[in-house]
């Protein structure tokens, strides 16, 4: 009898420690073959999706682990590198370098963004240098690479400026001939940098909150510039009375959504959404956050 006692309580380990993983895992699978599904034209390669429930911190994906050009979904990481520098004295706290990282996140300015790659790793864009002046700056360029390739991160590329229209000089001769070096990031690797802020675990709890707070989000429908980051993305998924931090981008072939999420009930979720060659399409998104947080 005691022996069946004691298998009984390990087969209920067994069910608290894999059947959530296990829900979050068909969530997500569920959560894409609906929206495969509602829009064929949709095909499995163009989409990746990651969710995390952060009751429990577990994670499951669909192609989370593939890199996919991350268009100003980057900046999220531009953002957690700025505090990290900061917080280690190599750059130095000014109310213009401020206003770059809250114009870059809250507003998604490119502009900004330049400014704050520029800090960070010491180069500026210009015309093409000699190739032993290039060498030098490659190497300060990649400058955040480096910092998160030592923290774990894998399959990602974060050295590039976003353009609208092309980079000239050093910047194009750095991205390669054919594009080869330009930005990358997978769904698991933002999600896993989202979660570290939404738990306050980003560099320290006070750098975490002060991203928390570019990142907040109103979810209703307003006319304003900040709601170009909820239009078109998972934010106009949610049900009233959500609450949203997030960084949303988009090009002409990528729309991209990396959101953190508080349901009216308390229940909380990070979910990231990368889809390709459907940028004009502002609904898959909104879709997707919408199947995932009912069934969530």
């Amino acid at each position: 009898m005691e022996l069946m006692r004691m298998l009984f309580a390990l087969f209920l380990v067994s069910i608290t420690t894999f059947a959530q993983p296990a829900k979050v895992k068909a969530l997500v699978d569920g959560t894409v073959e609906a929206t495969l599904a509602k829009y064929p034209a949709l095909k499995r390669e163009e989409i990746a999706v990651t969710a995390i429930d952060l009751a429990d911190q577990t994670k499951a994906s669909f192609r989370g682990d593939v890199p996919i050009y991350p268009a100003s979904v980057v900046k999220l990481f531009y953002l957690e590198a700025t505090h990290r520098w900061l917080e280690d004295g190599k750059i130095k706290d000014t109310p213009e370098l401020r206003r770059a990282m809250k114009d870059m996140i809250v507003l998604s300015y490119n502009e900004a963004t330049h400014l704050v790659l520029d800090t960070l790793t010491e180069t500026t864009s210009g015309p093409e240098l000699a190739p032993d002046e290039m060498v030098k700056w490659s190497e300060k360029r990649n400058a955040v690479n480096r910092y998160f390739a030592g923290r774990g991160f894998e399959k990602i590329n974060t050295n590039q400026k976003p353009w609208c229209e092309g980079p000239y000089g050093r910047d194009r001769f750095f991205v390669g001939e054919n594009y080869t070096n330009r930005n990358m990031l997978t769904t698991d690797a933002t999600a896993r940098l989202l979660m570290e802020i939404a738990t306050l675990k980003a560099v320290t709890p006070d750098r975490s909150r002060q991203m928390l707070e570019l990142l907040s989000r109103n979810p209703s429908q307003s006319d304003d510039a900040e709601s170009n980051q909820v239009k078109g993305f998972s934010g106009a998924g949610l049900p009233a009375g959500a609450k949203l931090w997030s960084k949303a981008g988009w090009t002409s072939t990528t729309r991209h959504d990396a959101a953190f999420v508080e349901l009216p009930g308390g229940k909380r979720f990070i979910l990231v959404t990368f889809t390709v060659n459907h940028a004009s399409d502002a609904t898959i998104i909104p879709y997707v956050a919408k199947t995932f947080s009912t069934g969530f």
